[in-house]
């Protein structure tokens, strides 16, 4: 028996075989019923995705084609008009049909550097235009949980037309990063203006507060919070006009709560309430809290501010109090970052700011205590007026209601907002062609898996 139990007849080797070979069939013909339902599927989606190309494109000619009647342009100038839609109509499909890598750009010199990855001076091979390109690693935007942010940064970059906000020339992304190329502007940030000016006249000021708040009104008729409106973030053209940059923190409206400060949460709301007198106001523990004069304060924020610029962490100093205690917000916590950029235009340093981030947080917290206008800033009481109706709670805050609120105040009785983007601007950067970088911080190469390593 044990003999017998050990020896397989022939035709056993046989069935086995043709039990083998079915089943091998059956899993080809599963894996080709497979692939046959995949292709069908994509060609399905592709066919579909054409055809409501092609209708979007006929309604944009017949909505054009309705205005041009009813507008008294010539016959041979609506021609022209509809041909030039056309043009760029098939030069949109033909873009559209180029897979764009990074193989399409020669990356030049890295201007910025930040949580997740680096913004490089880069030049498009096929027509040598200039762009920035912000390059995003994807492991750490997925560790960090930034995802979203990084979403909601192209979605706001693709849908909002506004010569105030930084202009996107286009998406795409490879295994490790995401790319967002974006047009370069020469003139550095209004950072680096306000550390080489210490401060500006009122005049200088209100030029591009003005142009701030329709960069801010922008967005938000878009339903989008930016959340991290600071100088650093403010950039100039080679003409010496601000636009807005930067929207890694900015969410939807109407999303679910982000949080601020590049994914990490600041500080809990009992670290932010407690270690404070009966009034609110904190103590002078010899860290460097409190300053024997505003000008000591001014030098110690000059000293910190290009350290505190480039950290992963980044700086408080223009975050709402509302953002920090984690209470809900809206449109409104923008509008107080706009109050602090002021304050720092005109007095030569944040309002709040101390030489440690919980210290600026508490101060931020209790603004009642800790708002104070040197006398040698010689402020006029319109500027004062502006501030306060920024820097207080949000259900008072001006421009709650919408920007038209702050542009009815008397500080900005001269601007003349429908032009503002054509006139002259307060200041013009030194700017020598196209490549220039003098504007900005110039980063040192360095191997990607080296820098996140030691973040």
């Amino acid at each position: 028996m044990g003999f017998q139990s050990q020896w397989v007849p022939a035709d056993g080797h046989v069935a086995s075989g043709k039990v083998a070979a079915a089943a091998e069939g059956k899993l080809g013909s599963s894996l080709t019923l497979e692939r046959v339902a995949a292709a069908k599927n994509y060609i399905e989606n592709h066919y579909k995705s054409h055809m409501k190309d092609m209708q979007k494109r006929r309604e944009r000619r017949e909505s054009l084609e309705r205005t041009l009647a009813n507008s008294g342009v010539p016959e041979e100038e609506q021609m022209d008009i509809i041909k030039d839609l056309e043009r760029k109509e098939t030069e949109y499909m033909r873009l559209k049909r180029h897979k764009i890598s990074v193989d399409d750009f020669e990356l030049l010199t890295i201007i910025g550097r930040g949580a997740f990855g680096e913004v490089r001076l880069c030049r498009e091979k096929k027509n040598g235009d200039i762009y920035a390109m912000k390059k995003l690693k994807k492991s750490e935007m997925l560790s960090r949980g930034q995802v979203e942010h990084v979403k909601a940064e192209r979605n706001l970059l693709a849908e909002v037309g506004s010569d105030y906000i930084v202009k996107l020339h286009c998406s795409f992304q490879d295994a490790e990063y995401l790319y967002l190329v974006m047009e370069y502007l020469p003139g550095g940030d209004v950072m680096t203006l306000l550390m080489r000016e210490d401060t500006l006249t009122e005049t200088v000021a209100r030029f591009y507060i003005a142009q701030t708040v329709l960069a801010i009104e922008s967005i938000h008729k878009h339903n989008y919070i930016h959340r991290d409106i600071k100088p650093d973030n403010l950039l100039l053209d080679r003409n010496g006009h601000m636009k807005l940059s930067d929207f890694g923190l900015c969410k939807p409206l109407d999303c679910s709560s982000l949080s601020p400060l590049n994914g990490k949460e600041p500080l809990a709301e009992n670290d932010l309430t407690k270690s404070v007198d009966a009034d609110g106001v904190l103590p002078d523990k010899g860290d460097g809290s409190h300053w024997k004069n505003p000008l000591e304060q001014r030098q110690r924020w000059q000293m910190n501010r290009r350290t505190q610029a480039f950290s992963t962490v980044g700086t408080p100093d223009y975050i709402a109090p509302e953002v920090l205690l984690k209470k809900g917000y809206g449109i409104e916590c923008d509008w107080w970052s706009l109050g602090a950029i002021i304050y720092e235009m005109l007095v030569g340093y944040a309002p709040f700011y101390s030489d440690d981030t919980i210290t600026t947080c508490k101060k931020i917290v209790h603004w009642r205590n800790h708002l104070q206008f040197p006398p040698e800033a010689r402020l006029t009481p319109e500027a004062k007026d502006l501030i306060c109706r920024l820097l207080c709670d949000a259900e008072n805050r001006l421009g709650s209601h919408g920007a038209d609120e702050i542009k009815a105040h008397p500080w900005f009785k001269d601007i003349n907002w429908d032009i503002l983007y054509e006139m002259e601007a307060a200041y013009k950067p030194a700017v020598c062609g196209d490549l220039d970088t003098q504007n900005f911080m110039i980063y040192d190469e360095v191997d990607f898996r080296l820098y996140f390593s030691n973040l």
